[in-house]
């Protein structure tokens, strides 16, 4: 049977320049000296949180397009995307940099799934430069999803707290010097059942468990292969069942996996079971894995974002949450 879903780029479109831009309380991530920007007020002195969340995404494109001394006008596509109702803060942003917008929905799998678009368009040779992205905001993602954050509603060891962060990465024809996309694999929406938005990681599990067979598979490359293995935000919860799955496929070694939401507050208790939101893999998968491949401290990354695809209306009507994960593999050539 021919496997479906796997993307090839023969062309290697580069990801010549990143910029992440994060909240104050990011400042306790262990990652945040690979941050480009941190902002002292959580709105980023904006009026509401969800203006904020769109002035994150905002200065993350420009800090990615002044890398390469480019300007918005320079940009062939923006492919960008959040959790907010209809994603109103990218759509925002879109409106104040004027590049042609694919808005983009994959949940917290968006810095994925953009990634990957913007490498197709590439590949195609539809793009010379194409600006993927996706952020989160904690206010504003709390509210819409769970409870106001001024109802001080207390939150269990499964619980995940949503970053305030922002991710943007430039992709173009293949350049030396920097990070290129080998190739991808699209997720497969995956329901088990589960109905508890306290509980994202353990939901997010086996759509990344089952990225990760058909990539490996439909690639012909193995988990060994690779410097690094990290999953996008399935926290302590979701990462630990995402390892007890993995074992299933035949995978016993685990010292190249890691996950973003595990590792983005450093373990702190205060964060519970670690970090989600769709800024969280963005931030962490563009500032430090990036420079670190580009350093040569990595040569061959599997970065694989998941993603809750629940919505207020399905949660309300106690419908359960289906989940995706995304695969992108980075090396340098």
């Amino acid at each position: 049977m021919v496997m479906k879903g796997l993307l090839t780029f023969p062309s290697m479109p580069s990801i010549v320049s990143t910029g992440v831009t994060a909240g104050p309380l990011e400042k306790k991530s262990p990652f945040q000296a690979s941050f480009d920007k941190i902002y002292e007020d959580e709105r980023c002195d904006m009026k509401t949180n969800e203006q904020g969340h769109s002035k994150l995404m905002e200065d993350a494109c420009m800090i990615a397009l002044s890398k390469i001394d480019k300007i918005p006008s320079d940009a062939d596509f923006l492919l960008t995307g959040d959790l907010v109702n209809q994603m109103t803060p990218s759509n925002f942003f879109a409106t104040t940099v004027g590049i042609p917008y694919i808005g983009m929905f994959s949940a917290c799998a968006t810095s994925v799934s953009s990634l990957l678009l913007a490498a197709l368009l590439t590949e195609a040779n539809m793009s010379k430069i194409a600006i993927a992205g996706s952020s989160s905001q904690h206010n504003a993602i709390e509210r819409q999803f769970r409870y106001p954050i001024e109802y001080g509603a207390q939150k269990g060891d499964t619980a995940q707290w949503t970053v305030t962060a922002a991710g943007a990465a430039a992709v173009t024809p293949f350049q030396d010097g920097v990070p290129s996309i080998v190739c991808g694999t699209i997720g497969r929406a995956i329901d088990m059942g589960m109905t508890d938005p306290l509980n994202m990681g353990a939901a997010m599990a086996p759509a990344a468990a089952d990225t990760l067979k058909r990539h490996l598979e439909g690639h012909g490359t193995s988990a060994s292969d690779y410097d690094l293995i990290m999953t996008g935000d399935l926290a302590t919860v979701g990462f630990s069942i995402f390892k007890e799955l993995a074992k299933n496929q035949g995978i016993t070694e685990f010292d190249n996996f890691s996950d973003a939401g595990m590792e983005f507050y450093g373990n702190n208790p205060d964060f519970m079971a670690g970090a989600s939101g769709a800024g969280c893999s963005a931030a962490v998968y563009f500032s430090e894995v990036y420079q670190k491949i580009k350093d040569k401290e990595y040569k061959k990354v599997l970065l694989i974002a998941t993603g809750a695809l629940l919505s207020p209306l399905s949660y309300q009507q106690g419908d359960t949450i289906p989940c995706i994960a995304h695969a992108v593999e980075l090396t340098m050539k």
